[in-house]
């Protein structure tokens, strides 16, 4: 521990989301006083309540004076922004309810900020499908940002509303650029990960969406929290204001592979099956860290196995734990 985080007052949108509740958790153990935006009482929440006693605040983001009164009374010194409507398939069906949270939200958080002055440091969560399509893979910040999918546009313009803020105000914000996350505690079973897991402990094929030709990243959500603190940490020193950063294991694989190394970690003889549905998503999305490792000294502590290992030990214990509580309102 650094010691940075002791005493220091941070704000996380989000917080009670997959990536929220992590990074919530990690903060509280290094001291931070959190305060946290939330919209929805989620099942992710009652998962992690005990790593959730912080500061609540109940709103959307939307609310553009609900973030600019939380960030005032809590004295807010960092924010990281990490809330968003983060479900490819929602964001296809309804893009205008994903339009308002990721582009408008950012720029409220981002306006709260810039007329807070206490507010030091800021962290806005973009993503690798913010790039867009490129012929050139893997992604490099340089690139341009050219969604052109509702959830991957709604992803370039934060990204973009972002930068603007720095360049026009001088705001102190960050940009991170994640590939697909996965762990503990994610229980949007739309998720390839979560969904495989749990088809594997029910004993039915897991299903693939695609044709499960199409590639990605898949991140480690300790890896990612370990990166957006560091980021935050150093943002500062090293005069980083305005940058961007990949954060990636650097590991490519097709939907397919990934499903046949879950199903080789549970020790299962299922076989998938293949919609070859998949509609409106990039076919091949990876990432370069190399800025990352060069200029913050990151390098991620889990490989993929481990990673997945860790993750399909805590759906075993999950979804035997939820077993326990059908049986006893059963015996009730």
């Amino acid at each position: 521990m650094s010691g940075f985080w002791n005493g220091r007052s941070v704000f996380v949108t989000g917080c009670t989301g997959f990536l929220g509740s992590h990074l919530v958790k990690a903060l509280k153990s290094e001291g931070a006083v959190v305060t946290g935006l939330v919209r929805d009482r989620t099942e992710t929440a009652g998962i992690l309540r005990s790593d959730m006693e912080i500061n609540q605040v109940y709103g959307s983001l939307e609310d553009y004076h609900l973030l600019e009164r939380a960030l005032n009374e809590y004295e807010i010194d960092t924010v990281f922004h990490v809330g968003a409507q983060a479900i490819v398939g929602t964001a296809n069906r309804n893009p205008m309810s994903t339009f308002e949270a990721n582009i408008r939200g950012t720029w409220h958080v981002l306006e709260a900020c810039r007329r807070n002055p206490l507010v030091k440091r800021v962290v806005v969560a973009s993503s690798d499908k913010a790039y867009g399509h490129q012929e050139v893979l893997p992604y490099h910040e340089n690139m341009p940002l050219q969604g052109r999918h509702p959830y991957d546009v709604s992803k370039s313009c934060a990204d973009l509303i972002a930068q603007a803020y720095y360049e026009t105000y001088g705001l102190p914000v960050c940009i991170t650029r994640c590939g697909n996350l996965y762990g503990e505690g994610d229980t949007n079973f739309n998720r390839i990960v979560p969904q495989t897991i749990r088809s594997v402990i029910r004993g039915e094929a897991p299903v693939i969406r695609s044709d499960g030709t199409f590639i990605r990243d898949y991140f480690y959500v300790g890896d990612a929290v370990n990166a957006y603190m560091l980021l935050a940490e150093k943002m500062e020193s090293k005069g980083l204001f305005g940058e961007a950063f990949n954060f990636s294991n650097e590991v490519q694989l097709s939907v397919l592979e990934l499903v046949d190394r879950i199903l080789e970690i549970m020790d299962s003889d299922l076989k998938p099956v293949i919609l070859n549905q998949g509609g409106n998503e990039i076919r091949h999305q990876y990432l370069s860290a190399s800025k990352a490792r060069e200029l913050l000294g990151w390098a991620p502590v889990y490989s993929l196995d481990e990673g997945l290992k860790r993750t399909v030990e805590w759906y075993r214990a999950y979804f035997k734990g939820m077993d326990g509580h059908v049986a006893e309102r059963e015996l009730r």
